[in-house]
Formats: structure tokens, C-alpha cells, sequence
């Protein structure tokens, strides 16, 4: 397992035309080394039948220099071979030739006696038109090829069958099968060589657009989030470039908000934390009284820990967005019912003190998101309800279902929205009374809502007894998908 994973280890800090190369020459290095085994074994072939067709030549030649005779025992073999006639098949000072004749009776005619005596069979099928056997066998310390004939001899005195042995020394049929070898090896290394040129060639033009590629990447400033050009890259290479330049727009989104963010919030808190140091200063100097610059004071630490809070919760939810929608098993359930119900209980007494005529009507309704996401997105709608509605007015909340949606209404009878506040709605600091908020509300509210995969829309309610032109209230609608 641990040399697997080393392996493993060594493949991955390959480059790719390293493994490009491996890959095409290591089996084409393989099928080079299988055909120079197979040339090789068909050329040895080849060499031992033309060398064994010279053997059988010679066995032959012996043949015909055979005779019989008569005698009181029968016909008897006879041979004179002188050894001269032998030299006409040897290959070279390098090639021996022994011979053996055996007569009819099994008794040693002529030859080497001491060549040793055939004891095999004739094979079955031959590819010569004769009866011969080839095989190897050692002759005096050294390897031989041998070859058996089973020759007829006739004559006047009768008829019978020689045995003649013929072994040939297997120097020359050594030299030439190296030669046959190297001659095989440098064809092959010469084609291999060749391959693996043209590969390397070919490799080197295929990857050059990867390598441009990571040029020009590397190239970039740190801030250049555009779109990388792809004009001429492979087609491989477009779903690579096209996923790369939609991660760098996202990136540059994501950026472009966060410095909005961070341009935004810096000038936000900078007024209430310079207002905080002039007053710290005027109650030093006893310009005002200690109660009402202790009150001052309390008031702008409210105001200035409601906007770091809120920008907290815009900074979370813009996250929440930018992750995109989340399925149903990657996040919990909840019920919006009791959340709402909740809410607006935390609410109660900024109702109670505002003598609101206030009524909720919620159904049960399965939503996946987190807790803090809902409660965040209805405490925002409620409270800015509840902040623009004037004293003794009504204030209701329905949640109803509607087919595979959950719509959350808050109905308020405040004055509505103006058409500057209609233009500006949704954006960060966009509050229509600074006294009243920081205008951060409605832009985490917006962010929830896309992140949970909803809808969210404030338009104004028409007073149908004033003859469809006054404005009777604010509606705030929000859609969520049911899990």
C-alpha cells in the first residue's frame, strides 16, 4: 500500500509531457522489444532450416557412396567415405562435420565410432522428402546439430536400410545468429529512436498552449481579476479557461463588494465615533450636563453598535450569496411559523409602546435555511414595520402557503415609499431617515431572501377609499421555496 501510494506521489509531480511521454513511448518501447524477440526467433528459424537442409545434403552425398555386398550372413553394407567428401558442405574453418554410417545388422560401417548412437523416432510429418530426424546433442565437450537419415541401399547381393549420422558443430550457426541479433536490435532501436522523436515533436507542439497559457497566467497583476483571452487554445483546453473565468468573475464581484463594504462602513462609523468624541469632549469641559451628555453619549453607542452589528449580518448574508443556494440536505429545517411567532414576540413591547392594532396569521411552513437567516430576514421587515408606522395604526403579518412557496406579508399603514427611496431600494445605506436606521436592513433582508432562493418586493398599498390615489401602507412580500 505505502509503495502504491509513493508511486502514486511520484506520477503526480510529473509534468504533463512528461506524461505524455511515458505514456505513448513505454508501450510502444514494449511492442518494439515483443517484435525484436519474435524477428529474432523467426530469423533463428529461418537459419536452422537452411543450415539443416546442408546437413541433410551432406547425409545424402554419404548415401550415394554406399554399396552392398554378399555374404555367407547376407547382404552386408558396405561404404567408403573418405572425409573429402564431406568438405564441400562445411561453412567456413569454423564448422566441423562427423559422420557415422550403421549397416543393415546395426553394425559401425564407417565414420566416428565414438559419435553417439541415435535413439529417437522419425516425427511424425516432415517438410523433407526424406527420413531424417534433426535434433541437438553434445559431441566431445561441445553442442552438435545432428541429423539421422534412414537411407535404402540396393545392389546386386540385396537390399537394406542404412542408418547415417551426420553432426555439425554449431559455431557458425551461433555467429550468424548474433549477427542476425544486432542486425535485428539496431533496426528496432533505429524505429524506436524515430518514434520517439516524432512523439517528443509532437508532444512539445501539443502542450505549447499550455505552457502560453500558464505564461500569460503568471504574467497578471495580483489585482487583474478579467477574463483570460482564449483565442487558438485546443478544445480541450475552452471548459478549462471558461470555468477559470467564471471563478475570476465571481472573485471580482466578491471583491468589488467588499470594498464597497468596507468603503461604506468606514464612512458609517466614522460619524457616529467622531459625534462620540465630541461629545466625550463637551462633557469633559462641562458644557452640558453630566445626565444628558451620559444620555448623548448612550444614544450614539446605540446607533454605532446597531450599524456594526447590522454590517456584520449584511457581511454573513452577502456570503450566504455569494455561495449560491444550498440544497435542502446541506442545510436544517425550520419552521417559519414559529420563528415569525417568535419575532414578533421579541418585538412585543416596541408594538405595545406604539399602541399598534396588531394581529398575526401564520401556517406551518418547512423551510431549509438557518435559524438565524429567518429571524434575521422577519426581525428586519418587522422592525422597520413597526419604526414606519405611526402611533395607533395597524400592523398585520400573514404567512400563508402557496402552492410549493411560503409568502410572508407585513403590512404596515405607514406613509410608503417615495419614488427616491423606490430607485435606491435594497442598497446598502439607503435609508430614507437617518434618524431612523442605518439603511442596512432592507439590503440584509434582499441578500437573505436570494441566498434561500426567494423573492422579495415592497410596493405601496393603494387606499381604495380615497379613490385609488392615496397610500394607505407599506407591503412587505417575501417568497421561500418549501423544502
Amino acid at each position: 500500500m505505502a509503495e502504491a501510494t509513493t508511486e502514486a506521489a511520484r506520477w503526480s509531480r510529473l509534468s504533463m509531457r512528461s506524461r505524455l511521454l511515458l505514456g505513448i513511448l513505454l508501450p510502444v518501447g514494449v511492442l518494439v522489444a515483443i517484435n525484436t524477440v519474435s524477428l529474432y526467433r523467426e530469423a533463428l528459424g529461418a537459419v536452422d532450416t537452411a543450415y539443416d537442409r546442408t546437413l541433410l545434403a551432406s547425409a545424402k552425398a554419404i548415401g550415394e557412396l554406399l554399396g552392398v555386398a554378399s555374404t555367407p550372413q547376407g547382404p552386408r553394407l558396405l561404404a567408403s567415405v573418405p572425409y573429402s567428401a564431406l568438405e564441400a558442405f562445411e561453412s567456413g574453418n569454423s564448422t566441423r562435420l562427423y559422420f557415422k554410417v550403421i549397416g543393415f545388422q546395426g553394425e559401425m560401417v564407417s565414420g566416428y565410432d565414438d559419435l553417439p548412437a541415435w535413439h529417437g523416432k522419425l516425427p511424425d510429418r516432415s517438410k523433407y522428402a526424406a527420413l531424417v530426424d534433426f535434433y541437438d546433442d553434445f559431441y566431445r565437450g561441445e553442442p552438435v546439430r545432428m541429423a539421422v537419415l534412414l537411407q535404402p541401399v540396393a545392389g546386386e547381393a540385396g537390399i537394406g536400410q542404412a542408418t547415417i549420422q551426420v553432426a555439425e558443430t554449431l559455431d557458425l550457426r551461433h555467429a550468424l545468429a548474433r549477427q542476425v541479433l544486432l542486425d535485428t536490435l539496431w533496426r528496432q532501436a533505429t524505429m524506436l529512436a524515430v518514434i520517439a522523436g516524432v512523439v517528443w515533436l509532437v508532444v512539445q507542439r501539443s502542450t505549447r498552449p499550455v505552457r502560453a497559457l500558464s505564461e500569460l497566467i503568471e504574467a497578471r497583476e495580483a489585482d487583474d481579476l478579467s477574463p483570460i483571452p482564449a483565442p487558438g487554445l485546443p478544445t480541450e483546453l475552452q471548459p478549462l479557461i471558461a470555468a477559470t473565468n467564471e471563478a475570476l468573475t465571481r472573485q471580482a464581484r466578491l471583491l468589488e463588494h467588499q470594498k464597497r463594504f468596507v468603503r461604506d462602513a468606514s464612512h458609517q462609523l466614522r460619524t457616529p465615533l467622531a459625534v462620540l468624541k465630541v461629545q466625550v469632549q463637551s462633557a469633559r469641559q462641562g458644557d452640558v450636563e453630566p445626565m444628558q451628555a451620559l444620555a448623548e453619549i448612550d444614544t450614539t453607542v446605540a446607533r454605532a453598535t446597531q450599524v456594526a452589528n447590522q454590517m456584520l449580518a449584511l457581511a454573513k448574508a452577502e456570503q450566504m450569496r455569494q455561495q449560491g443556494a444550498q440544497s435542502d440536505a446541506a442545510m436544517p429545517l425550520q419552521d417559519w411559523s414559529e420563528v415569525t411567532r417568535a419575532v414578533a414576540l421579541d418585538l412585543a413591547p416596541l408594538i405595545v409602546q406604539q399602541g399598534l392594532d396588531f394581529d398575526i396569521d401564520t401556517e406551518p411552513a418547512t423551510i431549509a435555511s438557518h435559524e438565524w437567516a429567518l429571524r434575521e430576514l422577519t426581525r428586519n421587515l418587522l422592525h422597520n414595520a413597526i419604526l414606519h408606522t405611526p402611533a395607533g395604526g395597524s400592523l398585520r403579518i400573514q404567512l400563508a402557503l402557496l402552492g410549493r412557496w411560503a409568502r410572508l406579508t407585513i403590512a404596515d399603514s405607514g406613509p410608503g415609499l417615495s419614488p427616491a427611496q423606490q430607485a435606491r431600494l435594497f442598497l446598502p445605506f439607503a435609508s430614507g431617515d437617518s434618524q431612523s436606521g442605518s439603511g442596512l436592513g432592507l439590503a440584509i433582508c434582499h441578500a437573505l431572501v436570494m441566498s434561500l432562493g426567494g423573492r422579495i418586493e415592497l410596493c405601496n398599498r393603494v387606499d381604495g377609499e380615497a379613490g385609488g390615489h392615496g397610500i394607505a401602507g407599506l407591503d412587505a412580500l417575501v417568497d421561500l421555496p418549501l423544502s
